[in-house]
């Protein structure tokens, strides 16, 4: 016997659902759109989000719907010649463990992202917090052709419900596991959808609560840009329902978040007249 607030949460997840897929469609082909998760920019000995350790169920699910491929080579033309969709995330901001100096989005790679996004290429880059290591004036010579900076204001965990009239995302559960900000500055031909923070969701431990855009998206050329303020998100404890570093959102909708932004990013998710 299915309980009445189990029924009330299916039914709640259908309407969201529907409504969802009356506003976008995807897009049909063949063969997979080719997800690229790059450990390039993160230091070696850099182990928090490793593909095979905290990040593998994640990319076990987006493999329904992506060939996902991962390797730490430079993001050069010809490694992303048939790429869809890449994600990069924490990139690393110092050596680890006596290793070699981690690569940084230096010119020629900044100039290499944009014109992949410029022709029709998706990138998902996702911050954390202050203590992991993330590198940021790099990656905002980067964010700033698409109006975006990382800024070092920061929020704690917390549960978010985002806004039903957000795009792609409308009507979700956040689970949000700590992380720094974005800041939208002006630039021309760039139209931003974002989330902001809740500032009526207290969070769950710790009095950080920065009022501002924890997730901003942008369309650029004919490509797409996410920006997630949180790698944490879609670890496998998470994902699992047992949460992050002694905090639990309950009931959380992350695979699906991650899911829907992959499939925007790459182009297979568009949105219907």
């Amino acid at each position: 016997m299915i309980s009445r607030v189990l029924r009330v949460q299916i039914s709640i997840s259908l309407c969201s659902a529907i409504l969802f897929l009356s506003c976008f469609e995807l897009r049909g082909g063949g063969s997979k759109p080719v997800l690229l998760y790059s450990r390039y920019y993160n230091a070696e000995g850099e182990e928090r989000y490793l593909p095979d350790g905290n990040y593998s169920a994640v990319i076990k699910q987006l493999s329904a719907d992506f060939d996902v491929r991962v390797h730490a080579a430079r993001l050069s033309r010809e490694k992303l010649k048939d790429v869809d969709l890449v994600l990069i995330s924490n990139p690393s901001a110092h050596p680890v463990n006596g290793n070699p100096p981690p690569a940084k989005l230096d010119a020629p790679d900044r100039k290499e992202l944009l014109q992949f996004i410029r022709n029709g290429g998706g990138v998902i880059i996702m911050g954390n917090q202050e203590n992991h290591n993330l590198e940021t004036k790099k990656v905002n010579q980067f964010l700033n052709n698409f109006g975006m900076q990382w800024a070092e204001n920061y929020t704690d965990a917390k549960g978010l419900n985002i806004p039903r009239d957000t795009p792609v995302l409308g009507g979700l559960k956040w689970a949000y596991y700590t992380g720094n900000q974005i800041q939208l500055t002006e630039s021309k031909n760039v139209e931003h959808w974002i989330v902001k923070n809740d500032l009526n969701q207290p969070p769950l431990n710790g009095m950080r609560d920065a009022e501002g855009a924890l997730l901003a998206a942008a369309g650029f050329g004919k490509g797409r840009l996410v920006v997630v303020t949180d790698s944490g998100w879609i670890i496998n404890s998470v994902l699992a329902g047992r949460g992050l570093g002694g905090n639990l959102v309950e009931k959380d909708d992350n695979l699906e978040i991650m899911k829907r932004l992959c499939l925007w990013a790459s182009g297979q998710l568009i949105e219907v007249d």
